[in-house]
């Protein structure tokens, strides 16, 4: 039992690791500042699914109005970047306090539609306000100078700032799910009506950790308007809670690295798409590989399907068992 949990801390050691010494590895930085913003956004989802049981499909919203509010700062109001991230964590959380005194009265697939409901809301909301472009989106936000002292126009310095508040926040999210505050959300997950009898109050536990979840969620989106210098309407768009949902499976539901894992998986697929299909088309000779890049749902949707229907916990959901069920040497 004590091998184990020293085997999960070297897998997040390793990780840590990979990812510190990614851009000297040939990882392009931007691509990597987009890698954590999703991988960031993907745990801030499962703190809500994985360890609450909630399945929303609004955190769409939070993501948008964290990476406008945050962009909108830095361009109207000349914040610094440290302000515009925490303008995106609040805008966040007061939208997710809101949406989920609303929601969390319902469970289940009731649940869904009513955060789905919301959140096309707010999208139509940004369509028509002007100070989110419409559909032109918000454009040039600047970097700045972080406390005034880091220059994030350098795209290393960058990446280095954005995974060093990803893992603070992944570091806050496992404190919460080993506090007992996060036994009592497991508690309420696997049974709700006991956990009513033994004197909690499931509402009040669901509507804090859902305020958590949009917080996170809505400074993903501020790191990611103020990294790559623009905010668009898909950023709030239903599918990208989609998103969320899948890097969440695919990297293994109940595992605080899986959804890491999932975004890293499908971020870096999404975006190497097209250089892979070329690279099949040139190698098999067949034309249609490099078609590939524009059927990039399409190929999401098989990973899906293939990640179900062969292993069903997930990336990291189908490790961690093996490990646990790894037979031991005897002397």
């Amino acid at each position: 039992m004590s091998a184990f949990p020293s085997l999960r801390t070297c897998g997040y050691a390793m990780l840590l690791f990979a990812l510190v010494v990614a851009p000297w590895a040939g990882l392009y930085p931007v691509l990597g500042t987009k890698l954590l913003c999703y991988a960031l956004f993907a745990c801030a989802f499962h703190l809500l699914l994985g360890y609450t049981g909630l399945a929303s499909l609004g955190h769409a919203a939070f993501l948008g109005v964290g990476g406008y509010v945050a962009g909108y700062g830095v361009k109207m109001w000349q914040l610094s970047p440290e302000l515009a991230l925490l303008a995106g964590l609040g805008s966040g959380a007061l939208l997710g306090m809101v949406m989920g005194f609303i929601s969390i009265r319902r469970s289940g697939i009731y649940f869904t539609m009513i955060t789905l409901a919301l959140a096309q809301m707010v999208y139509f909301l940004c369509v028509q306000l002007p100070q989110t472009g419409g559909e032109d989106g918000l454009q040039g936000i600047d970097r700045g100078r972080l406390f005034g002292l880091l220059d994030l126009h350098d795209d290393l310095t960058m990446y280095y700032t954005v995974l060093v508040i990803s893992v603070a926040a992944f570091l806050f999210i496992a404190r919460v799910v080993y506090s007992p505050f996060g036994q009592a959300l497991q508690a309420i997950k696997d049974n709700e009506p006991r956990a009513v009898s033994l004197g909690y109050h499931p509402n009040h536990y669901k509507l804090i950790v859902f305020t958590l979840s949009a917080a996170l969620t809505g400074l993903a989106g501020a790191l990611k308007a103020i990294s790559l210098g623009f905010v668009t309407l898909s950023d709030v768009h239903w599918m990208t809670s989609g998103h969320a949902l899948l890097m969440t499976l695919v990297g293994g539901l109940g595992t605080l690295s899986g959804p890491v894992v999932g975004a890293l998986a499908l971020v870096t697929l999404e975006n190497k798409m097209g250089a892979l299909g070329a690279g099949l088309a040139s190698l098999t000779g067949f034309a249609w590989f490099s078609t590939l890049g524009e059927s990039v749902m399409m190929i999401m949707g098989i990973v899906f399907v293939l990640c179900v229907l062969t292993f069903r916990r997930g990336i990291m959901g189908e490790l961690l068992s093996l490990s646990r069920h790894r037979p031991r040497k005897t002397a």
